[in-house]
């Protein structure tokens, strides 16, 4: 047993330890937003990138109203001289929880990007489930190493074209700063790299694997999770270096609904504070404006996992766009929402940030990434860091 006070220290958005009790109650606090349902059979499903935001979100809105079975695979660290990180113990805690509700959930921390975890899981799908129905694809990583070709990728946040500049928004000492940051234009190497880490492949590649080892049931149903966004992001986000490689997850979706047996979408969801999302230049002081304008009205994760689990299983008819897409984030882009969020955004100065955007939710909301700032924890008790990765694993 390893017990010790843990306090929230780094730099900017980022935190080098994270809070066993807070990332455990925030499980918690997530499945007391589902209406749990009693299913006369429990569906199969196999996440990707289950340990975090709307994998994480996904996972326990399946767990909880849908009673899934199935595989969890994450990338975590234990602990060791530092806390282990706040996935390895949100993880912890959905495996616990997976048990209560007398769910077969099996938790993988290991690379999602190598071929030897495809193969570990497969083996697992296969000796427990015997195949699976859903596959659902979130993976948020700065970097892949494809293990076919040896190549290391990293991905770039950069502009397409043209270099472009946006607001951002920053804290010192948990006060907000307001900053104009430059966008330069990525090369058709760095363009290329983010594609490959954050674009279709290795989604692909999964479906792949599970065809070539007959795990697909009838009626296999995929989605990759990915996000669209507001004209006053998209020359970062949707126009930039990123947007390339969302564009190749969608042409991947279309490729795939080509094949039989196989039913695969892009699901867009809302915007959200996760870790993935706050590194991005401009989305934090967009999330935190949007919040304003709309208050609790803003979609959560786990609302919005529900309304796709509903969708997935026939609870609900698809919602569709023009391109195939199932679209969770239709509350955000309403005309009446951008505009508040523009004009916000467009008064925005260092005098009045604290007034225009919701800075104090945003920065505790990152805060709470980490387990920090979670209503109910005692964070003058010490908890206990050494956390073991749940057992069926």
């Amino acid at each position: 047993m390893t017990e010790r006070v843990i306090k929230p220290v780094g730099r900017g958005f980022l935190f080098l330890d994270s809070h066993p009790a807070g990332c455990e109650q925030i499980v918690r606090d997530l499945t007391e937003q589902v209406e749990a349902r009693t299913p006369a059979t429990r569906p199969v499903a196999l996440v990707i990138g289950s340990s975090s935001g709307y994998g994480l979100a996904t996972t326990v809105a399946g767990l909880a109203r849908y009673g899934i079975d199935g595989i969890g695979v994450s990338f975590e660290k234990g602990p060791a001289r530092r806390t282990a990180t706040a996935g390895w113990y949100r993880t912890a805690a959905t495996a616990a929880y997976a048990e209560t509700v007398g769910s077969t959930f099996h938790f993988i921390n290991a690379d999602a990007f190598a071929d030897t975890t495809k193969a570990d899981v497969l083996d697992l799908l296969q000796e427990k489930f015997g195949g699976v129905d859903y596959l659902i694809y979130s993976v948020a990583a700065p970097r892949r190493v494809d293990p076919r070709t040896d190549t290391t990728y990293q991905s770039a946040i950069k502009a397409i074209g043209q270099a472009a500049e946006t607001k951002s928004l920053a804290y010192d000492d948990g006060q907000p700063v307001l900053q104009e940051v430059g966008i330069e234009v990525a090369t058709d190497e760095e363009i290329a790299d983010t594609v490959a880490v954050m674009g279709g492949e290795d989604w692909a590649r999964w479906v792949d694997a599970l065809e070539e080892r007959k795990l697909l049931k009838d009626g296999f149903s995929t989605v990759a999770l990915t996000y669209i966004g507001s004209e006053l992001t998209g020359p970062i986000y949707r126009q930039g270096s990123i947007g390339a490689a969302k564009a190749h997850l969608e042409a991947t979706a279309s490729e795939l609904r080509q094949r039989d047996g196989v039913e695969a979408r892009t699901s867009v969801n809302g915007a959200a504070v996760t870790q993935a999302s706050s590194a991005i230049p401009g989305i934090g002081l967009y999330v935190s404006l949007l919040h304003k304008v709309l208050g609790d009205d803003l979609q959560t994760p786990m609302q919005q996992s529900i309304s796709l689990w509903d969708q997935l299983t026939g609870e609900k008819p698809l919602d569709l766009d023009e391109d195939g897409r199932i679209r969770l984030d239709r509350w955000e882009l309403t005309e009446d929402v951008q505009g508040a969020v523009k004009k916000q955004w467009d008064a925005a100065t260092q005098d009045n940030i604290a007034e225009v955007a919701d800075t104090v939710w945003f920065y505790e909301e990152v805060r709470r990434l980490y387990g920090f700032d979670v209503a109910g924890v005692d964070y003058e008790a010490p908890a206990e860091v050494d956390v073991e990765w749940p057992a069926k694993a």
